[in-house]
């Protein structure tokens, strides 16, 4: 059995009955379809916070339209003047649609490389120095606000680099802001001499945002045709005009996710093939950023290794991202499918489907916002990490354990968080004796990211999983406190949070540049000030925190975590 719309199949929905064709009902009888497309805010709250100037999204397909000659004839500007990467440097919203971008469609010919760098880890923005040409690179500066920490630092590190490299006079000539109208970045874009300046619009929040300059300027710059995005991205708004809730794909996949998280299935398993996995990254953000709030939240779990069906419990839903035309699915879906499980199946046969799939994706977590009674615009525990990291910085910087009562042994790992007793394993074990039902536990590294590691945690999670029976997620900081950090504070305190921590950072130093407030002298203090900001957010909040800290080199500390966990 499956109920399926335009663009999306829910197979299994008996799993999620009645509560899911409640929802449906309830959207019809409150005309919710209705009410979004008019931008009633009283559709999520009463009261006005973060709604009405958070609503612009969806006249995106249509209104980006207009922004497509500009876009397209700056590409051809930087492509005449021998440019052949551009460097997006931002976080969360602004960087997860390019990094979809960027990964998911080959570089036209003579267009340019897009790349991502959104972290601080001085390892990594070291390497980036090293690799790029700066005779033939275009940072693409990206905000709302320009204020961030991470951008301002990176910033500073790129534009200080390209002056002393190409000459004050040239060193603008490199740099584009995308950015709100009248924000900070755009007026430092003007006393720095950037080449131009991209307007977002003020009224489409950061993880609703792929469909706008955002997006879409990086993905210009790559080659990528901006209409055949936009085209289906119109097609897919206008299917999700239907007042009908069954016949709408937005409001039946909306509905099935808010019937879930009602059900107590609040892990949206994504079932991820490789070639979908930047998607994957970007979908959880948007849902985990939405939803994490007032004690409620859908926990994005992504999965492009899964175990076998008799492994996961009842409080999954999952998502099969499938894999391209002639590549079979996993073999754990069948298996899922057999036994009962609910399955989500949105369709997508090819790259330029994409702009579809933001779309979809966006009215369904609005609407699943709505079936949940929770304001999916507004995220207000983001600030604590951050007012927690500029405590840290103001007072001492990161330097030193991260607590008193740390416990050193072999592998170079010091545990902070758990048992006094002086036992990392005891540690270990203690903060895993305290899961409880419907728990998952969050694997947040604040460690290189680069692939050698990446499969090593991988494996850690795996273990933790088979270990626990839990859902658990990977994710690296400081990227995930613009993406998941909402939902680890503000959902029902249903998270088991590992922190792993490198110590021994290699000295970066963050340049001072005129107009510029550096957030921190150099990328270790930042970075080890974020780790720490995040762990003391997540203790105040009254979640289970295990912080690891690690010397290097760092995959002797993973080695020796292994071996404690069997």
């Amino acid at each position: 059995m499956a109920r399926a719309s335009r663009d999306v199949e829910i197979i299994n929905p008996g799993a999620l009955a009645p509560e899911f064709e409640r929802c449906l009902r309830e959207l019809e009888d409150g005309h919710v379809v209705r009410r979004i497309w008019d931008r009633d805010r009283t559709v999520w709250k009463a009261d006005d916070q973060e709604i009405s100037n958070r609503l612009g999204w969806l006249d995106a397909p249509r209104t980006a339209a207009g922004n497509v000659p500009a876009m397209e004839a700056f590409a051809a500007e930087v492509r005449a003047d021998g440019l052949t990467r551009a460097v997006v440097l931002g976080m969360g919203g602004s960087s997860l649609a390019p990094d979809v971008f960027a990964r998911l469609f080959p570089t036209a010919p003579g267009s340019l490389e897009i790349e991502v760098l959104d972290t601080t880890e001085p390892g990594a923005v070291a390497a980036a120095a090293a690799r790029f040409d700066l005779r033939r690179t275009l940072f693409l500066v990206s905000s709302k606000s320009g204020s961030t920490a991470e951008l301002v630092a990176l910033l500073s590190f790129f534009y200080d680099r390209t002056r002393r490299g190409l000459g004050e006079g040239r060193c603008g000539g490199h740099f584009v802001a995308i950015t709100d109208p009248g924000s900070p970045l755009e007026g430092l874009a003007g006393s720095l001499r950037f080449r131009g300046v991209f307007h977002g619009r003020p009224d489409i929040g950061g993880r609703f945002s792929a469909l706008s300059a955002f997006g879409l300027l990086p993905a210009t710059l790559k080659g990528i045709d901006p209409e055949r995005l936009l085209a289906p991205a119109r097609s897919m708004a206008e299917a999700c005009h239907n007042g009908s809730s069954s016949a709408n794909p937005g409001a039946l996949l909306g509905a099935a996710l808010g019937a879930a998280a009602r059900l107590g299935r609040d892990k949206l398993t994504f079932i991820v093939p490789p070639a979908w996995d930047p998607l994957a990254s970007w979908l959880e953000q948007l849902i985990a950023e939405s939803t994490g709030k007032e004690g409620r939240g859908i926990v994005p779990v992504v999965e492009p290794d899964p175990g076998d069906a008799g492994s996961y419990g009842r409080d999954r839903l999952f998502v099969d991202l499938p894999a391209p035309p002639g590549a079979p699915s996993p073999p754990v879906l069948r298996d899922l499918v057999a036994a009962g499980a609910p399955v989500i199946r949105p369709f997508l046969d090819e790259p330029y489907s994409l702009g579809a799939a933001f779309f979809l994706w966006e009215f369904a977590t609005a609407v699943a916002a709505h079936v949940m009674g929770i304001n999916p615009f507004d995220q207000p525990d983001v600030e604590s990490t951050k007012a927690k990291t500029r405590q840290i910085l103001a007072a001492s910087g990161a330097g030193g354990p991260f607590a008193a009562d740390l416990s050193s042994f072999a592998g170079g790992l010091r545990v902070a968080g758990g048992d006094k007793s002086g036992s990392p394993a005891a540690a270990l074990s203690l903060f895993l004796d305290g899961r409880r039902d419907g728990d998952y536990i969050a694997l947040l590294a604040f460690l290189p990211n680069v692939p050698k590691i990446e499969a090593a945690l991988a494996g850690i999670a795996a273990r933790l999983r088979h270990t626990t029976g839990l859902p658990v997620t990977l994710a690296f900081g400081p990227r995930y406190l613009h993406s998941t950090g909402q939902l680890h504070k503000g959902d029902g305190n249903r998270g088991l949070f590992l922190m792993l921590v490198a110590s021994g950072l290699p000295e970066l130093g963050i340049p001072k540049v005129a107009g510029i407030s550096r957030p921190a002298p150099d990328f270790g203090s930042l970075f080890g000030a974020q780790a720490r900001g995040d762990a003391l957010a997540l203790a105040e909040k009254g979640r289970r925190v295990l912080t690891v800290e690690m010397e290097p080199p760092v995959e002797a500390g993973i080695a020796a975590l292994t071996s404690l966990l069997g």
